[in-house]
């Protein structure tokens, strides 16, 4: 894993989002989670995707583009999604380059969470 937290925090992965994606801890708000899972992105983590999904709108397999690299996460705005919430969204741009391009690209999402069991899960996005 990077040593350095992709997600764009000034933590170290091994302090950010690797715990989460290693399982050992939960994310605690739906803007970890969403951090986590762009990080999940960065590293191909397709297993992390998937489980953090919600299991109404979760495809049955995840294939992940390695010719994609993630080149920075802008968080633009949050609502709800916190410790005493069971919903909230998350509006982000991912920014990329897919390998052979002469330019890089962006991906704009407002993303949908909720709990489920008490873990946040990402239920979908417009």
């Amino acid at each position: 894993m990077p040593a350095t937290c992709p997600c764009g925090t000034p933590l170290p992965m091994s302090e950010c989002c690797g715990p989460l994606l290693e399982g050992r801890i939960g994310a605690p708000t739906a803007e970890r989670l969403m951090r986590s899972r762009y990080t999940a992105f960065t590293v191909l983590d397709a297993q992390y995707l998937l489980r953090t999904w919600h299991p109404d709108t979760r495809p049955s397999t995840l294939d992940l583009d390695d010719r994609r690299r993630w080149a920075g996460l802008e968080i633009l705005g949050t609502t709800g999604g916190g410790l005493l919430h069971t919903t909230g969204t998350v509006e982000f741009v991912a920014h990329f380059r897919d390998a052979g391009a002469r330019h890089s690209g962006s991906q704009r999402e407002n993303s949908t969470f909720s709990r489920v069991d008490g873990a946040w899960v990402y239920v979908d996005a417009v």
